[in-house]
């Protein structure tokens, strides 16, 4: 941690607070610069992410929060997100849910910036070199399972974004913190030892948020890709199922979870279609975590 240079957030009036706090993180192959007009969200950033490295060159994205306006800094303080890229129509949050905010502008960031990888809106793990890719809608339960297969021999290697090699078509690794929501909070705590969990976040819009930390081992081999062999779309609050899913409705499904495949063009294309040609693709419906992890680890064994 440290001060940035005296600056006032989104070019400054006179009057507003100053981003007088940074911190700068460097998670896998990228880096982020974040800055704060309060301490309070990079103090819990900075526990949240004891052990991961400091960048060692120029950060690829800043990230900065800032009041909504000149006196929303010390009344009733309210977040808004800032940096290279915005969106003008982000709801700002309350102070003390400022974590959130400022793991939201790393995923904005990342979103509109990022175009040295395909990113994909999935989860992903990896053992012994090969990775599965876990990507559905939001309540999917991706995140949860991904965090489970972490505390039971897998790597963690990401949750909210995967990231695809344009050139080689292997997973690089960008284990940031899993986002747990309301019930999923009480199952991993069952699981991970409780300093690698982050304040637990009541009445934000999607209910209780905690935040845990990959397992040290997995922070360990954040520089080691892999190559991915299975993709899985989740579906929780079903019936236990399986079923295969073909190439086509995988590429629309996979492009409808991409944020940058648009903007990446050709390139992109070319890293999708290598992908789904190479792994194979099923629907999982699972009524609880249990069936989950059984119909996971069947389709996995079978795909290497």
């Amino acid at each position: 941690r440290g001060a940035l240079p005296p600056q006032r957030p989104g070019g400054g009036r006179p009057g507003e607070p100053t981003v007088r706090h940074d911190l700068a993180l460097r998670i896998g192959p990228v880096s982020f610069r974040i800055g704060s007009a309060w301490a309070e969200p990079l103090d819990a950033l900075a526990r949240l992410y004891q052990g991961y490295p400091s960048p060692d060159a120029a950060c690829h994205f800043t990230d900065r929060l800032k009041p909504e306006n000149p006196w929303r800094g010390w009344l009733r303080p309210s977040v808004s997100i800032a940096g290279d890229y915005v969106l003008p129509d982000a709801a700002p949050m309350a102070l003390e849910h400022g974590l959130l905010p400022a793991e939201m502008g790393m995923n904005l960031q990342m979103a509109l910036g990022q175009k040295q990888f395909l990113l994909l809106h999935a989860a992903s793990v990896e053992k012994d070199g090969q990775a599965l890719i876990l990507t559905g809608e939001s309540g999917a339960g991706k995140s949860t399972l991904a965090a489970l297969l972490g505390e039971r021999g897998c790597r963690v290697m990401g949750d909210e974004f995967a990231l695809l090699g344009l050139d080689d078509g292997m997973l690089r690794a960008f284990p940031r913190a899993v986002s747990l929501k309301n019930g999923a909070i009480r199952v991993m705590e069952e699981e991970a030892a409780p300093e690698r969990f982050g304040p637990r976040l009541e009445g934000t819009p999607k209910g209780a948020i905690r935040h845990l930390r990959p397992n040290p081992e997995a922070l360990a081999a954040m520089d080691a890709p892999a190559r991915p062999i299975l993709i899985l779309f989740p579906r929780f609050g079903e019936a236990a199922a399986a079923r295969p899913v073909g190439r086509a409705e995988t590429f629309m499904r996979l492009t409808q979870a991409s944020t940058n495949y648009v903007a990446l063009g050709r390139p992109g294309f070319a890293a999708l279609t290598r992908l789904i040609e190479t792994c194979p693709a099923a629907a999982v419906d699972y009524p609880d975590t249990g069936s989950a992890l059984d119909l996971v680890e069947t389709l996995w064994d079978a795909a290497r």
